[in-house]
């Protein structure tokens, strides 16, 4: 019965080691991939590597390293989006705006709605279309939502009502598009994954 046990034991531990260590070769050959990426300057695609890479074994030397990574790309392309986004931006609407219903809600409008970014700031304003009238609604402190310091997300902001945006400039296009991923509250964090609210926005 003893031998038995032992056997069982030996067994377990066998297996536990060889998960660890598939689990080891996994990380090593993301982290490696994620050299590679951003070797290439392919900053989104590095973080994302880097990301999975810090997650699998966060205790070990590559985990500790890919994080510090995460840190430093996270600042770059913040930077990044920050200076594609900076500057005033009007609201087109809650879809794209080459659809015709955005079309046609955006041509009916008789108040247009106002984003103006900086480097510290968000100003939401809304302007009379006759008038050219803009009042200022709001201001709010440019803050990134960092909660787990080791996922991909960068470009998520959170507002003083505590919900989470994450946003995406196209530059060829001139669009911001920026979608409500989740709420911070009381409770903690609660994620948005079904009919998230978006709006798009057109620089002026």
């Amino acid at each position: 019965m003893k031998n038995f046990l032992l056997l069982i034991v030996l067994l377990i531990s066998m297996k536990n080691a060889a998960q660890n260590d598939a689990k080891c070769k996994f990380q090593k050959n993301k982290y490696e991939l994620a050299l590679s990426y951003l070797k290439n300057s392919d900053y989104p695609n590095a973080l994302d590597q880097f990301s999975i890479a810090s997650k699998l074994k966060p205790e070990n030397e590559i985990g500790q390293e890919a994080l510090k990574r995460i840190d430093t790309l996270k600042e770059i392309l913040r930077s990044d989006i920050l200076e594609k986004a900076h500057g005033t931006w009007i609201m087109t609407g809650d879809k794209p705006s080459w659809t015709i219903e955005a079309q046609n809600s955006f041509k009916n409008k008789t108040v247009d709605e106002l984003v103006e970014i900086n480097q510290n700031e968000i100003l939401f304003f809304e302007q009379d279309r006759k008038s050219k009238v803009k009042k200022l609604l709001k201001k709010e402190n440019l803050v990134y939502y960092n909660k787990d310091k080791s996922d991909a997300l960068f470009s998520a902001i959170i507002l003083s009502d505590g919900t989470i945006w994450s946003c995406s400039v196209d530059e060829k296009s001139k669009v911001l598009h920026v979608v409500n991923i989740g709420k911070q509250n009381e409770n903690g964090f609660e994620k948005i994954t079904d009919d998230n609210l978006e709006k798009f926005f057109s620089k002026m």
